[in-house]
């Protein structure tokens, strides 16, 4: 794959002297082909010239058609952006490539005395998500002494660069080695009329419960007129204040602290009834070598949810489970070196990659890595596997772009300041062609670049 400076190139042809026909079809086909890009060059640069909603902002497109095998458009895709969820397409590919079509949820090695688990870091288990649980099944059958060993498990519940003030929403789940129920708690409020109230202006029953429950302090903080259910929790601790709401029902997901393993032993000794203890000492390699595996889901049920809804625990349980495939250890930083040195080796511009799901403002990449990788995904699996996992146009996270079906697979990418949007688009004339288009150090709506940037790609399927 080439990665030209833009315009159109075309090679003189000595033999084509003697056929002025074909002569004159190229030149027409030449005048096309420039006129076309000189359209794209025109709509970009709409974008940008006297256009306050790119004024300050740093913009890179990038627009390559694979089967003539060439860049048709590129406006500084050799500059570095935070993409934001744009990461998780690596993430995908790595998935893609390496993890089996039905996910190790477990590993398990019988010893003389006991039986040693070993996680994965599967992001399924007891996941609300998933109603078969075939991992669950395995553990509540379980006899005797079981343990588990984590000592293949290298990385912060927290990636670096993460918001430190958002650990207590929802998007912000913690990374761990056995994950339960997507590291979440879900909080209801229900309220109903009193039937027996005890004094006037006794009439509602309030109800605040969680699923599942953890241990920890329960409070309750000051009323607020009209405002939302909500719930907060330490940021060390698994103590959480509850803020009433107005609505009759709601519900609200939060992040516990997993505390390595122990939040997740506790939580699935209350919902399985099965008692399983961490192991003090460290793995061995030959329990490793001789563990066998227990199946939980298909692959690309989690891929699929994870690219439709931009899930981050998803994306990074995904990379820390190819690393583990690739390395032998739950290691994010181990994982994304060995992805660069083999597979990912080819990126036109070395990207700066920390974390599974774009979440961390450290991770730098191009347009044109993006265009790299999205290209190499298109020729190591089948269509109808990509346009299975991406979503088009009008579902998930782009509802908000060219609202036609079956014309747009891509991965959005948001963070204050950040929008990018990555993917396929098939042309009017079934064509085609791979794009990336970067925004970053914007102050404008994301509404409004969203608008623009549907346009442009709008302006591709009816023009090229």
């Amino acid at each position: 794959m080439r990665f030209p400076s833009g315009g159109c190139v075309h090679k003189k042809e000595n033999n084509m002297k003697s056929f002025p026909g074909l002569l004159l079809l190229t030149l027409f086909l030449f005048m096309i082909s420039c006129t076309t890009g000189q359209h794209i060059r025109k709509q970009v640069s709409e974008l940008l010239a006297g256009d306050s909603v790119f004024a300050n902002a740093h913009l890179g497109v990038s627009v390559y058609d694979p089967a003539a095998g060439k860049f048709i458009f590129s406006y500084q895709d050799n500059k570095y952006f935070v993409p934001a969820s744009n990461t998780k397409i690596i993430s995908c590919y790595a998935g893609m490539k390496y993890l089996d079509s039905v996910l190790v949820g477990l590993k398990y090695v019988q010893l003389d005395t006991a039986l040693v688990l070993i996680p994965t870091g599967d992001p399924t288990f007891l996941h609300r998500d998933f109603s078969k649980q075939p991992v669950a099944d395995f553990i509540k059958g379980l006899q005797g002494k079981t343990y588990m060993a984590t000592n293949h498990w290298g990385d912060e519940a927290l990636g670096r660069g993460w918001s430190w003030d958002d650990y207590s929403d929802y998007y912000m789940a913690e990374r761990s080695a056995f994950p339960v129920y997507g590291n979440l708690i879900r909080w209801f409020q229900e309220k109903g009329k009193k039937e027996n109230p005890s004094y006037a202006g006794d009439t509602v029953d309030l109800f605040v419960y969680s699923e599942p429950e953890v241990n920890g302090k329960v409070s309750f903080g000051k009323v607020e007129k009209g405002a939302a259910f909500n719930v907060i929790r330490d940021r060390d601790k698994n103590d959480f204040t509850i803020y009433e709401g107005q609505e009759q029902h709601a519900e609200i997901d939060i992040p516990y602290v997993t505390y390595g393993i122990e939040t997740g032993l506790q939580l699935m000794k209350d919902s399985l009834r099965t008692t399983v203890l961490p192991l003090g000492g460290n793995l061995q390699k030959y329990w490793f070598d001789a563990a066998k595996p227990v199946y939980s889901q298909e692959l690309d049920s989690l891929l699929k949810p994870m690219m439709y809804n931009s899930d981050n625990f998803f994306a990074d349980q995904i990379l820390l489970m190819a690393g583990m495939k690739l390395t032998g250890e739950l290691r994010t930083a181990k994982a994304i070196d060995t992805l660069l040195k083999t597979d990912l080796i080819g990126f036109p511009d070395k990207p700066k990659w920390v974390d599974g799901s774009g979440l961390s403002r450290f991770n730098l990449f191009t347009p044109r890595d993006m265009i790299w990788v999205l290209d190499k995904m298109k020729k190591e699996f089948s269509w109808n596997r990509i346009t299975g996992i991406f979503p088009t146009g009008g579902k998930g996270t782009l509802r908000s772009y060219v609202g036609e079906n079956g014309r747009l697979y891509a991965k959005t990418g948001t963070l204050t300041g950040v929008l990018a949007l990555s993917g396929y688009v098939i042309t009017k004339k079934n064509r085609t062609l791979i794009f990336s288009v970067m925004v970053n150090n914007h102050t404008q709506p994301t509404r409004v670049i969203r608008e623009k940037i549907s346009s442009f790609l709008k302006y591709l399927i009816e023009n090229y």
